[in-house]
């Protein structure tokens, strides 16, 4: 199933002239420009959208980290591509790579060799492709990736305290792929390549476009709100959003058309979930598993974070409101089958220097796997942004006993020692307010905390004040204590010293100092490690950088207090050490 990299696949795909001609290539079809160093690993989507254009037959050539400052020789280093040019930000939005939540520099860069800082751009999709287009304006740019999926519509732009259109009228490119683009990028591809399916514009699913034809307005289509009446009526950018937000966690959503500038932005609905198959496909192609050979001696961090690692599925439907997850992967769960995670880590085993420790069997939330509604054509009407807030939804099926066994499975391979959970658990898959939810939740949680954890078990339950937590999506810090007092029984009982470490967020909107003070004083966090808290970065396309901008709750448009002064967002950070 899958290829050996290094030690039996022939090769990484092209970054240079040279390499094309030792392939015996005379030209490529597609050239894909990234802000990331290139890693041929599934956890990175250049990776991925490269390998995938490749199974179909096409030539494909990867430009990482283009210099944008000098003569641009590194934009024409590989000529013109038959086809077109992708383009993506990176793993990050270049905006949140670069600056901290009070908008200073950061000194690194995590997917960068040696973690250095200053290899890409600020927006880094709009610089690469307006670039691109001087350079070759008769060849067509497509855009992906996180930064130009949440950038697609009206957005709010924390960096510049203001309004952008979408970033296809920014970048001026042809093409924007939003979401996890496996099949829009080949469907894309076909279109180009003489158009041999015969499609239309209006039927590339999961693809976005500018034009300056007017819409035909029919029963699956919606109009939202121009930019312009968002830039001069804060209640149209919520009513835009709202609509967004909704049809993004649909199952069945319709395509949305936005006026901009004198023209539309058509975003056309998305490809249905991947299936099971589907997925197990795209992570058996034969990637190397490893960066590309020209950072030898070098050191990117972001792939020595996820190098031991597995991804068992996508999406989330946790609905957290400051979270990016659901607008970009979705909220309905794609798992892969447990023969293909496994098959993973078999070939893992193969990997020079692997020591037989999974660093993260994970997804976004570490224990959604195979979960999803027991009646799909329930899920089919639901409008629900979260199937766990306010309450649980009755009809999800939250067993998990799937993950139990693969678990199971995985610690039976020979040569694994340890397989750890890293992502995020979600405690309110597995417990109320009561206790445990069922037999299974009792059983997971047990199995977790006594073989997959290395001493710290980390939680987000954000906040400890409920008004909070309400506008963020996440439930009441009662049931945190829950956690905590199951969490402490099972160490009591299997006589280990483990630790709980949670993760909070200063300065969410509708957070003042004293609400810190009474997070700070919470008699549930003595005597543990408080140690972790970040301040609330607005990023595009989230509910609550929604209630940053126009100081409302997006629900009722009722008043919102939102604190935007430098020296108090510091002060509420750090009055969570004032205990």
């Amino acid at each position: 199933m899958y290829s050996k990299g290094e030690i039996g696949h022939p090769r990484f795909l092209p970054t240079t002239k040279d390499e094309v001609r030792r392939l015996g290539w005379e030209e490529l079809d597609v050239i894909i420009f990234s802000g990331d160093a290139y890693i041929d690993h599934p956890s990175f989507g250049t990776a991925i959208i490269a390998r995938v254009l490749e199974k179909e037959g096409y030539k494909v050539g990867v430009v990482p980290q283009p210099n944008w400052r000098d003569d641009l020789r590194d934009f024409k280093k590989l000529g013109r591509p038959r086809l077109f040019f992708g383009v993506n930000a990176g793993a990050m939005d270049s905006m949140v790579n670069h600056y901290t939540s009070f908008k200073r520099l950061r000194s690194n860069d995590s997917y960068t060799p040696n973690g250095a800082a200053g290899f890409r751009p600020d927006y880094a999709v709009t610089v690469y492709s307006k670039i691109l287009k001087e350079l070759f304006p008769d060849v067509p740019v497509v855009i992906g990736g996180i930064e130009a999926s949440l950038r697609r519509f009206t957005h709010y732009d924390f960096w510049q305290d203001r309004l952008l259109p979408s970033v296809l009228v920014e970048s001026g490119a042809d093409f924007l792929l939003y979401g996890m683009g496996e099949k829009s990028i080949v469907q894309t591809a076909r279109y180009i390549d003489g158009n041999k399916d015969g499609k239309t514009p209006r039927e590339l699913l999961q693809t976005a476009y500018f034009s300056k034809d007017a819409p035909e307005e029919d029963g699956n289509t919606t109009i939202l709100p121009s930019f312009e009446d968002c830039c001069k009526d804060k209640k149209a950018f919520i009513k835009n959003f709202n609509e967004v937000e909704l049809q993004a966690n649909l199952l069945k959503p319709k395509r949305l058309i936005e006026p901009c500038r004198g023209g539309y932005i058509y975003v056309n609905e998305p490809f249905p979930p991947l299936e099971e198959k589907e997925l197990d496909e795209v992570y058996a192609l034969p990637y190397t598993m490893l960066p590309h050979p020209r950072y030898k001696g070098r050191i990117i961090p972001a792939y020595e974070m996820i190098k031991n690692s597995i991804t068992i599925h996508r999406g989330c439907f946790g609905g957290c409101s400051f979270c990016t997850i659901a607008a970009h992967q979705g909220k309905f769960i794609q798992s892969r089958s447990p023969k293909s995670i496994i098959a993973e880590i078999e070939y893992l085993k193969t990997i020079p220097g692997f020591s037989g420790n999974l660093s993260d069997v994970g997804a976004p939330s570490a224990n959604m796997y195979k979960m999803g509604g027991k009646d799909k054509a329930l899920c089919e009407k639901c409008r629900r942004k979260s199937c766990l807030f306010p309450k649980m939804c009755p009809n999800l099926n939250h067993s998990h006993r799937p993950l139990l066994d693969l678990y199971r499975s995985i610690d039976k391979i020979k040569g694994i020692r340890h397989s750890y959970i890293g992502s995020g658990v979600r405690y309110d898959l597995l417990m109320d307010e009561k206790g445990f939810l069922d037999e299974t939740s009792r059983e997971y949680f047990t199995e977790l905390i006594s073989k997959h954890i290395s001493g710290r078990f980390k939680v987000a339950p954000e906040h400890t004040e409920d008004h909070i937590l309400s506008l963020m999506n996440k439930p009441s810090f009662r049931l945190f204590t829950t956690m905590k007092r199951e969490f402490e029984a099972i160490n009591k009982k299997r006589g280990l010293n483990q630790q709980v470490i949670p993760y909070f967020i200063s300065s969410h909107p509708g957070c003042r100092l004293s609400d810190m003070k009474a997070l700070a004083s919470n008699k549930a966090l003595r005597g543990v490690l408080t140690e972790q808290v970040q301040s609330f970065t607005p990023t595009p396309m989230t509910r609550s950088s929604v209630m940053y901008y126009t100081g409302m709750d997006p629900n009722t448009l009722n008043p919102l207090f939102v604190e935007k002064n430098i020296s108090r967002l510091r002060e509420q950070k750090s009055y969570f050490f004032k205990k």
